[in-house]
């Protein structure tokens, strides 16, 4: 069984031990993590990429951005509570009280993989290899090689955007703490012979899981293919993000006026029980006469609905904690919640498949996604491994520095690629995709 004195450790990856290491700080280690990554630059270009919805005009709606200051935000709120809940039961490791912490940095990290156009980027690289003309290339890779990119995923790449040494950066990449990183993995097992389209760790990343692993004794399940037991703090990541995507984008949709005030009210307000509630909506019916505002009405509650899953997605992880620290749990903690909450989650879910993401302005931009990706994967795959060409050489003086390496294996090369794409933004990528095809040119008279 796993424990909490080895699985919360402030150890950083690629960092050598240092003496009183956090008497040198005004800031925990996990306090660090967390600046590390809201300083970045690849943090910082994630309010130019799309959640669901087109970026912005007239009516500010979520970008990955927002996104993951909001999961964080909630985070912190679960690791405070589930720190709170361990040291009442006896935990001595003195890094108990920092949950909150590791849980929100953790948080703020989790799309950073993510390419532009949404979830649509992840299947557009899947589909460049699997029906594209990165086809081409299956046999000049490793069964594992390719299932990497066949089955593209944005957490995989997030610990390797985390945790690479790209060119001329430091060892370790962001050199965040073992325990953070940990965190990030909802899918702790290599690409082969996945029974879905989700893995942890590309072949490149494996070894560096390992150490990860080895460090916090994360339990393997497995060992070919390779897989572990989640670390536990990413059911905390995963529940955070889930009540998040699932309330904010019914909050977009009421902005955009996709869903009508009575319909959005309503939704939110099936969280509540007539009777075990009373005091509660008594509260909401008289904040709502205060306030007129329809936008107001609707964000105090969804901040009540929030508060809600958060501690019932706390009792959950409570009332499994022995098969999470054994390794066993596999379900997400929100899809355990019961009850009238559960029921007002499916309602959400099958509405926003039918109204949010179906909705056209949502596949306009997953249509134009796919062929701005698809287009810039071809061009500099083609331009990576054949770099004498002239056009090649002009193409690949495009790339940032970082990911210009000479290269050994059509693995790395192809890499290299797919790490400058999936970190433009959906304007660069926009931008860029029209100058290689010619479009909108400058006047050369």
């Amino acid at each position: 069984m796993m424990n909490w004195n080895e699985l919360i450790s402030s150890k950083r990856l690629g960092s050598k031990p240092a003496a009183k290491q956090a008497e040198n700080y005004n800031r925990t280690q996990f306090q660090r993590d967390y600046d590390r990554i809201i300083f970045s630059s690849p943090f910082r270009r994630m309010q130019n990429k799309t959640q669901v919805f087109p970026l912005p005009g007239s009516i500010f709606v979520h970008n990955r951005l927002t996104h993951s200051l909001e999961v964080a935000s909630v985070g912190r709120s679960l690791g405070n509570i589930l720190s709170e809940k361990l040291l009442a039961a006896g935990e001595t490791n003195p890094l108990i009280s920092e949950l909150g912490a590791v849980v929100s940095a953790a948080c703020l990290a989790h799309d950073m993989g993510n390419p532009p156009f949404g979830h649509a980027g992840e299947e557009a690289i899947s589909s460049y290899f699997r029906n594209g003309k990165g086809q081409n290339l299956e046999l000049m890779l490793k069964p594992e090689e390719w299932k990497d990119f066949v089955y593209f995923d944005g957490n995989a790449n997030a610990l390797r955007l985390l945790s690479h040494q790209f060119h001329g950066r430091r060892a370790g990449g962001f050199a965040l703490t073992y325990t953070t990183l940990a965190s990030i993995v909802k899918y702790p097992f290599e690409s082969v012979n996945v029974t879905k389209p989700k893995f942890g760790f590309f072949q490149s990343e494996k070894a560096c899981y390992e150490e990860i692993a080895r460090e916090l004794n994360i339990k393997q399940l497995e060992n070919n293919p390779l897989k572990f037991a989640r670390h536990p703090l990413v059911f905390l990541v995963e529940a955070a993000d889930d009540i998040c995507y699932q309330l904010m984008d019914l909050e977009d949709a009421h902005k955009l006026g996709i869903l009508t005030y009575e319909q959005t009210k309503a939704l939110f307000l099936n969280f509540y029980d007539q009777q075990a509630d009373k005091d509660l909506l008594a509260k909401i019916e008289a904040t709502f006469n205060e306030v007129l505002d329809h936008n107001e009405r609707i964000a105090y509650l969804r901040a009540g609905v929030i508060n809600k899953l958060v501690h019932q997605c706390m009792a959950e992880f409570e009332i499994n904690q022995e098969a999470i620290m054994e390794g066993t749990f596999q379900q997400s903690l929100i899809s355990q919640v019961k009850g009238i909450s559960k029921v007002a989650m499916d309602e959400i879910q099958a509405l926003s498949i039918e109204k949010i993401y179906r909705h056209r302005a949502v596949v306009e931009v997953e249509i134009s996604g796919h062929q701005i990706i698809g287009t810039l994967l071809e061009a500099f795959t083609e331009a990576v491994l054949s770099p004498d060409k002239g056009y090649s050489r002009r193409l690949i003086s495009l790339m940032p520095v970082q990911y210009k390496v000479d290269h050994h294996s059509t693995y790395e090369k192809v890499q290299s690629v797919i790490d400058f794409v999936s970190g433009m933004t959906d304007l660069y990528a926009l931008d860029l995709f029209r100058k290689i095809k010619g479009i909108n040119l400058p006047s050369l008279g």
